[in-house]
């Protein structure tokens, strides 16, 4: 690889909070150029696309009268369930409601959210999901073997696939790939996952 291929920084952070509800954030900053005509609406579009695409259509984000599910194979089945979009300002939201990945006792809370906002002389392209109960952890004091696991599937699916998604969507923009570096970040406290 060449010393002239760009390097691409994706700021992250993913961690547990002391409820044991998962908080994580991806960004990548853009010159002002390239985000020209670049909405939170259109970037949750894309993202919605995206995830069908990378998942070769084993997860479906479809759009009901209830809002939005990431179903399972074309089944009824609804891994996550989400409110109808949110607009205000600089972002898309996503409001959680249900499906198999959640808690049932936790399906009233958590989101995700889409950010396209000017930050100094850059754009500021942003997925966070805020407060989501996975299943997975069980409880609000999960147990070491189902923290490691969540970590080992979901916390690593979902950083893997929002990372590629920003790193995707440079490449649509900028007309060529860069190399990707990872920024750890802190913007709120927690365990690492």
């Amino acid at each position: 690889m060449s010393s002239q291929t760009p390097v691409l920084e994706i700021s992250c952070q993913q961690v547990l909070s002391e409820d044991a509800s998962v908080f994580s954030v991806q960004w990548l900053d853009l010159p002002v150029p390239l985000a020209g005509g670049l909405s939170a609406e259109k970037l949750l579009c894309r993202y919605l696309d995206y995830v069908k695409k990378c998942t070769l259509t084993l997860i479906r984000p479809e759009t009901c009268e209830n809002g939005i599910e990431f179903r399972l194979l074309g089944t009824r089945l609804s891994l996550i369930s989400f409110l109808p979009p949110i607009s205000a300002g600089n972002f898309a939201t996503l409001r959680i409601c249900g499906g198999y990945l959640v808690q049932p006792r936790q399906c009233d809370r958590g989101e995700l959210r889409f950010g396209v906002e000017q930050v100094k002389e850059h754009v500021r392209v942003s997925l966070q999901l805020n407060d989501f109960c996975p299943l997975i952890l069980g409880s609000r004091s999960p147990s070491l073997v189902r923290l490691w696991l969540y970590r080992a599937t979901q916390a690593a699916i979902h950083r893997l696939v929002t990372v590629r998604f920003l790193s995707l969507l440079y490449h649509e923009l900028a007309g060529h790939s860069a190399r990707v570096r990872i920024i750890p970040v802190v913007v709120r406290a927690g365990t690492p996952v």
